[in-house]
Order: structure tokens, then C-alpha cells, then sequence
């Protein structure tokens, strides 16, 4: 061998690589008005800019060797997934697992004003990097195991596949985390209809990228 070039990144045999896109935009919290509800949780749909943000991710990804696209129970992945699944003319799998966090006594929408407001039970969360802070909701501890078990039954079902996995800011936190062995919040933030990118095998998970949003810059 007369050269050696650098590494690229390759997906072990065996691996899902899956791309974590954040759902679009949803509709403003209204004081006094809950979101719709689905299993306890607040369900509200995209407004137009995320709408926008849905194609945009659709014209992104169109032409990616994508073999599934998985959403969670809440209507704003469904809608976020509909340009890509047309595209790509695949039908959506639900994973319940990947739901968004269980806000407890303010989800429906209370939590973004408390949010706002530096409610001292968001900012105890924050500080101890845990959602069970809040009244009602579930721990950290739960999201992280729920959000694993979904994300290893996709790996499991999708090996040396691509696959796009429609999710919230909340799970995108916690997977990233899990991969990472980063503090439970350190990846909370990501912007709506960033594609974030997991490689799994065996188990073991692999971050290999977080909050891409090439796709939506003006």
C-alpha cells in the first residue's frame, strides 16, 4: 500500500441509521384554551410555518435511500411526515414510544407560559436536568427508557437501512443523551424540522450529527 486516506464514516454491517427530524412549527398556546388532547397529551397541529418546514425537509430528503419513515401518536409528526412519505411513497409506522414528554398538570399547552414565566418548578428542572420536577409529569429517567425501547425496536427492525423517524424536541434531548451519556438536557433545544442523525447496532448507539437545518435557511 503506497497511501493511506482519511477515514469516512461508514455504518457498520448490521446498523440503522436513522435520521431524527423534529416536527414542524405547531400552533400557538392560547392563555385560558387547551390544545386538543391525545392520551393525556397535548396534540396541536402545525401552523403554516411549519407547513413550510415539513416540505422543506420533504425537498431535503427526497432523494435519500430512505426504506421507512416512522411518526409517534401526535398529529404534528403525521403532518411533518405527509410531503417526504408522498415523495418517497411510503406509508408512516407509528412508534408510540417516541411520543413527547408526559407534561403532566401543564401539558395542553400551560407549559410554555410557565416556561416563559421561569416558573421555579421549570427552573428546578433545569437545574437537576429533570422533568419529573414538574407537577405531574413523568421523570427523566422514564422519558429515557421509553425513548430507547422505541428507538432499539426501529434499529431492530431496519438493519443496513436509512430510516426517518419523525420526533419531538423532548425525545430528539433524551436519545442524544442516551448515545452520548450526556447530561439528560444538554441536547434540548433542537429547532423545528432539524434533522438530527442516530446510527444504532446492537444496541449501541452512534450520534453522528445534531440540529441540521441547512434545508430551512432564508
Amino acid at each position: 500500500m503506497n497511501e493511506a486516506r482519511q477515514h469516512r464514516f461508514k455504518p457498520a454491517k448490521g446498523a440503522a441509521d436513522l435520521l431524527l427530524i423534529r416536527h414542524g412549527e405547531t400552533q400557538a398556546a392560547v392563555r385560558g384554551k387547551s390544545f386538543p388532547m391525545i392520551e393525556g397529551q397535548g396534540d396541536p397541529a402545525l401552523r403554516p410555518e411549519g407547513e413550510a418546514q415539513a416540505i422543506a425537509v420533504a425537498e431535503r430528503l427526497k432523494t435519500e435511500p430512505i426504506s421507512a419513515i416512522y411518526v409517534t401518536t401526535m398529529q404534528r409528526t403525521h403532518q411533518t411526515a405527509a410531503p417526504l412519505a408522498r415523495h418517497l411513497g411510503l406509508v408512516p409506522k407509528v412508534e408510540r414510544d417516541l411520543r413527547e414528554v408526559f407534561l403532566g398538570d401543564w401539558d395542553g399547552g400551560e407549559f410554555r407560559f410557565r416556561a416563559a414565566e421561569n416558573d421555579p418548578a421549570i427552573l428546578r428542572a433545569r437545574a437537576q436536568q429533570e422533568w419529573g420536577e414538574l407537577p405531574g409529569a413523568e421523570t427523566t429517567a422514564q422519558l429515557q427508557t421509553r425513548v430507547r425501547a422505541g428507538l432499539l425496536r426501529i434499529a431492530q427492525a431496519h438493519p443496513d437501512e436509512l430510516v426517518a423517524v419523525v420526533v419531538h424536541g423532548g425525545v430528539i434531548a433524551a436519545a442524544l443523551a442516551i448515545a452520548t451519556g450526556s447530561p439528560a438536557f444538554a441536547f434540548n433545544g433542537a429547532d423545528n424540522g432539524s434533522i438530527s442523525r442516530l446510527v444504532i447496532r446492537d444496541g449501541e448507539m452512534t450520534l453522528r450529527g445534531f440540529n441540521d437545518v441547512w434545508h430551512l435557511r432564508t
